[in-house]
C-alpha cells in the first residue's frame, strides 16, 4: 500500500491576473487580461457578429463567416470551436512610435502605409530587417504558455495572433483592457489603441473575483473618428461597414475598386490610421520601444514615385516579413495609383498612362480613373485662374 501523501488539486497555483500579468510582461507584452469562459457579455456579442456579418459588412473577407456542420458562425462564440476552453488571456502589445500621423500636413506626393506595417528589427548582423506582428507576438505567446505549464502542468490551449475563430477584440473588453470605441476599435486609457491583440485560450479554470472589472466607455459625445472617416465605413457609432473602410479596400480587397469611393481612399497606400490618429486617447498615450517592432523609416510618408518604381522582385525583397506583403504586388501598385490621382500632381501621369493599359483589371481601371482626376483637376484650376 503506498504511503505517498495525496495532492489536492486545489493546492497547486491558482491562476490569477497577476500571474497572468507578470507573466506576459516578462514575455514582452505591453500589458495583459484575462477572463473566465464564457463571459457575461458573450451572447450580446455573439449576436452582434452575427448582425454584422448577414449585413454584409464583412464584404469578401468570408473566412469570417465560416459555420460548423450545424450552421454556426464559428467565429461568434469561444465555445463553437473550442468547448474545452475555460480562460482567456489577453495580451496587448504596443506598436505606437514617435513619428508623425496620416492627419499631419504632408506633400502631397507621399502616401501612406498604416503605423502598424512599419514593424523591424535588427538582427544579429546589425541590419534592419522587416518584421511580422504575428510571428514575433506568437513567439511572446508560446513562452506565456510554457511559464504557465511550469506552475500548473498539464492543460489545453490554443494560441493566436489574427489568425484563429476568435474576436479578439470582445475578448480584450471582457478582459477589462478597455472599451470599443465609436471606430470600433479597442482603446485603452493609459495605452491608447495603436495595440496588437494577442489572445491565449486555456482550459485551466479562474475566479471571477480574480478578474478586473469591466472598463467603461470613455468615448462620450466625442465623435472625431466618426467626422473623419473619409469613405464614411463608420455608418453609425460602434458599427463598420468594411467594404467601405480604406483599410479593407487597399489591403482585402482583390480586383477593381468602386470608383465612388478612390476620392475618399485620399493617399492611403497600404491601411489606414484617420479613425484613430485623430483619437483624443492616442494623443496622451505614452511612446513603448518594442525592440521587435521597431518602426521602418523608408514606410513612413514615402514617396509615390519611388514605390512605383518597385519592380516586383524589389516589393517581395522589401515587404518578405512584412504585412504589407498581404497586399500582393499588383494590389499596392492598384492603391498607388489611386494616391497619385487624389496627389494633384500631373508629374504622375506619365506612370498613369503605362499602367493604363495593364493586364490586371484593378490595376487598369485604377490608373484610368487618376488620369482623369489629374486631367479634371488641372482643367478646374486653369479655368479659375482665367476668372481670378
Amino acid at each position: 500500500m503506498s504511503c505517498e501523501p495525496v495532492i489536492s488539486l486545489d493546492s497547486r497555483p491558482r491562476l490569477t491576473l497577476q500571474i497572468v500579468r507578470d507573466l506576459a510582461r516578462n514575455a514582452g507584452f505591453t500589458e495583459a487580461g484575462a477572463l473566465a469562459l464564457p463571459h457575461p457579455d458573450a451572447a450580446r456579442d455573439a449576436s452582434r457578429f452575427e448582425e454584422w456579418i448577414h449585413n454584409g459588412h464583412a464584404g469578401s473577407m468570408r473566412y469570417l463567416a465560416r459555420t460548423n456542420d450545424n450552421g454556426e458562425l464559428v467565429r461568434a462564440r469561444v465555445f463553437t470551436p473550442f468547448p474545452w476552453a475555460r480562460s482567456a488571456i489577453v495580451c496587448l502589445a504596443s506598436y505606437d512610435s514617435s513619428h508623425p500621423r496620416s492627419v499631419n500636413k504632408a506633400p502631397p506626393n507621399r502616401g501612406w502605409i498604416a503605423r502598424y506595417a512599419w514593424s523591424s528589427h535588427i538582427d544579429a548582423a546589425g541590419l534592419r530587417r522587416p518584421s511580422d506582428y504575428h510571428k514575433v507576438l506568437l513567439k511572446r505567446l508560446k513562452r506565456l504558455d510554457s511559464k504557465l505549464r511550469e506552475q500548473f502542468g498539464v492543460f489545453e490551449s490554443r494560441i493566436y495572433v489574427d489568425t484563429g475563430p476568435i474576436v479578439e477584440r470582445s475578448l480584450a473588453v471582457a478582459a477589462g483592457l478597455g472599451w470599443t470605441g465609436k471606430n470600433t476599435c479597442l482603446i485603452h486609457p493609459q495605452i491608447g489603441s495603436f495595440v496588437f491583440l494577442a489572445v491565449l485560450l486555456t482550459s485551466l479554470e479562474i475566479s471571477a473575483e480574480e478578474l478586473a472589472l469591466k472598463m467603461p466607455d470613455r468615448c462620450g459625445s466625442c465623435t472625431r473618428c466618426l467626422d473623419a472617416c473619409p469613405t464614411q465605413a463608420l455608418i453609425a457609432p460602434y458599427k463598420m461597414d468594411a467594404t467601405r473602410c480604406v483599410s479593407y479596400l487597399t489591403i482585402e480587397h482583390r480586383g477593381p475598386l468602386n470608383e465612388m469611393l478612390m476620392n475618399g481612399m485620399g493617399r492611403q497606400v497600404f491601411g489606414c490610421d484617420i479613425c484613430q490618429d485623430v483619437c483624443p486617447w492616442n494623443r496622451k498615450a505614452p511612446i513603448h520601444e518594442d525592440p521587435e517592432l521597431q518602426p521602418r523609416d523608408e514606410f513612413v510618408n514615402p514617396a509615390l514615385e519611388w514605390l512605383a518604381n518597385l519592380s516586383e522582385t524589389d516589393f517581395a525583397r522589401m515587404c518578405n516579413g512584412s504585412p504589407i506583403r498581404r497586399a500582393g504586388f499588383l494590389g499596392m501598385q492598384r492603391n498607388i495609383a489611386v494616391a497619385m490621382g487624389n496627389s494633384s500632381d500631373r508629374s504622375f501621369l506619365h506612370q498613369l498612362e503605362i499602367w493604363s493599359t495593364a493586364a490586371d483589371e484593378g490595376l487598369r481601371k485604377a490608373a484610368r480613373w487618376a488620369v482623369r482626376k489629374l486631367e479634371s483637376a488641372h482643367v478646374e484650376k486653369t479655368e479659375s485662374e482665367e476668372k481670378a
